[in-house]
């Protein structure tokens, strides 16, 4: 298990306020310090503003707030930023101005197309669709779009980016945790679900523990909320640190008949964990971050449509799906609509980041130099909606579902 990111979250302006950024830097680097100490791994630290459409006025000066948090996030040691969302009532040309800064990779960034008080935006997705098609081809090989994120039913403060954000006025922060190990051990040599999944609950509370007192400490330390953990059992491009593994080991890899039951057995065992949450607290199944994903991808075992399926009971979405450079934008805005289908009738926090990769097609080999990355192949995509009711622009009002009746929104989200 290692702590994946400090994310400390700050309210944000434009101008930049450089001393606001400084302090959060200060503590970030007082707070790596400190878990260092104790023997964790720190992989990185990071810092998340509110929606930047909350607080940036014209949308057409989005690039010199990008290259402003970028290069104040340089100068104080913290690695990466991310900008929040686009919501679904902001003017959508914040969403087209974010095309340049997230294929230079300056900052994180992401656009709501579900809320979370139940409403689907058929033009969010269409949008968003044409943003991700725009960075793919301005970064010329697809990665720019490791910074972006459609977000469906996310609430604030997910230390995970690019979901990031942050609410209210006073900094705060979480943590991200990568322990996709810990669901690893727990299903090796299990004789049952039972026992794979006690396992699986020991590890975690015992764990969240042990970060929580420390991040309590932080908190009396330097007068900085915590506002609690996220463990998402994220996963790291080695077989012993990987999603894809622990499903193996459970009998039921990713993308085979029973693999639903195994995600879900895995996500339900995060949910009866006790330990302070924040964020997803889920299972988070990154087909390029992922070892044993991405080979099953490779071989033609794991589909788009797999991905969906193991989302609706346990996940956090899609993640980092290598796709057909022409896939054509209604084909990515019914990805995404479906996304946010399915995280405001099962009432949790789903996202989508998808990577149309240019020049390569369904089946093509895929390997980036890039150490969270593991060698996979394009994923074959179908079309979407391009005539009828869903090929509009509307906003489609969508009840949660919950122990046999409607909700009137998507509820409050849960994983």
């Amino acid at each position: 298990m290692q702590i994946r990111a400090i994310t400390a979250f700050i309210p944000g302006s434009f101008p930049a306020d450089a001393a606001a950024v400084a302090r959060a830097g200060a503590f970030l680097r007082s707070a790596r310090a400190a878990y260092e100490r104790a023997g964790y791994v720190v992989q990185t630290a990071r810092l998340a503003t509110r929606p930047f459409p909350s607080y940036l006025a014209d949308p057409a000066r989005t690039p010199d707030l990008a290259a402003e948090m970028a290069a104040l996030a340089k100068e104080n040691a913290i690695d990466y930023v991310a900008l929040g969302p686009v919501r679904l009532d902001d003017d959508p040309a914040y969403i087209d101005a974010l095309a340049g800064p997230l294929a230079a990779g300056q900052v994180f960034a992401s656009v709501e197309v579900a809320s979370c008080d139940g409403r689907l935006s058929l033009r969010a997705c269409h949008r968003c669709a044409e943003l991700i098609r725009a960075v793919a081809e301005r970064s010329g090989d697809g990665f720019g779009n490791l910074y972006l994120a459609a977000l469906a039913n996310c609430p604030p403060e997910t230390p995970f980016f690019p979901a990031s954000y942050a609410a209210g006025d006073e900094p705060h922060f979480a943590l991200a945790i990568e322990c996709a190990d810990l669901a690893v051990a727990s299903s090796r040599d299990a004789h049952t679900p039972a026992q794979a999944s006690a396992r699986l609950v020991e590890a975690v509370e015992r764990a969240g523990a042990a970060l929580a007192a420390m991040a309590s400490e932080l908190e009396a330390r330097h007068g900085v909320a915590f506002r609690g953990i996220d463990f998402s059992l994220a996963p790291y491009p080695e077989e012993a640190r990987s999603l894809g593994t622990a499903l193996a080991l459970l009998g039921a890899p990713a993308g085979s008949e029973g693999g639903v039951a195994a995600a879900a057995l895995l996500a339900d065992a995060v949910g009866r964990a006790r330990f302070p949450r924040a964020g997803f607290s889920g299972l988070m199944l990154p087909v390029l971050e992922d070892a044993a994903l991405a080979a099953r991808a490779a071989a033609g075992a794991l589909t788009v449509h797999d991905l969906l399926l193991m989302s609706a009971v346990c996940g956090t979405g899609l993640d980092t799906v290598p796709l057909p450079g022409d896939a054509p934008a209604q084909a990515l805005a019914g990805v995404l609509a479906d996304v946010g289908a399915l995280a405001l009738r099962t009432g949790k926090p789903l996202t989508a980041r998808l990577m149309p990769l240019p020049g390569k097609r369904a089946g093509d080999p895929v390997a980036f130099d890039f150490g969270y990355f593991a060698p996979s192949r394009v994923l074959a995509l179908g079309e979407g909606p391009s005539a009828g009711p869903l090929a509009g622009e509307e906003v489609v009002a969508l009840a949660g579902y919950t122990g046999g009746q409607h909700t009137a929104s998507g509820g409050q989200p849960r994983a």
